[in-house]
């Protein structure tokens, strides 16, 4: 049983990872025009920058709650709406602009890490949905929680 968990955990790293480096896109531009299936125009799409959309938190102790910001900037000529953001587990609160972002103007995605009961190695992701043609952009962050001494 341990080491299907083992190999269990290694595949979801392993498609986790992929996923990151294949749709991540920092320091990139995209666009497009969304339709729906019958082809007409949904809703204006605009281009995201992400300035940072990895972090590296480092050690943390046990219990201490963690506030992250990954910085964006809407690189298109649309308002850019963040419409959710969905963090991966419980431990982490994320909380997105609820005002559409002009073009031009920067904005952050705010999480809130919550240490407690998470001793070691903690890899987090949160899923941001927008109004841009790659509508999916994965953040991560990972942190090394430590015990109290």
């Amino acid at each position: 049983m341990f080491m299907n968990k083992k190999i269990s955990s290694i595949l979801f790293l392993a498609i986790l990872s992929a996923a990151c480096n294949s749709s991540a896109k920092p320091d990139t531009e995209v666009s497009a025009i969304s339709t729906t299936p019958a082809g007409t125009a949904v809703n204006p799409v605009t281009t995201i920058q992400w300035v940072d959309s990895v972090k590296h938190i480092g050690k943390v102790s046990e219990g201490e709650k963690v506030e992250i910001a990954y910085k964006f900037i809407n690189t298109g000529s649309q308002p850019l709406v963040i419409n959710n953001v969905v963090a991966s587990c419980g431990c982490t609160i994320a909380e997105k602009p609820e005002a559409p972002i002009a073009p031009g103007k920067e904005g952050f995605i705010k999480a809130s890490f919550n240490s407690k009961g998470r001793i070691g190695s903690n890899h987090k992701t949160l899923t941001v949905y927008a109004n841009t043609a790659e509508a999916i952009y994965p953040l991560v962050f990972d942190v090394e929680v430590v015990a109290k001494n």
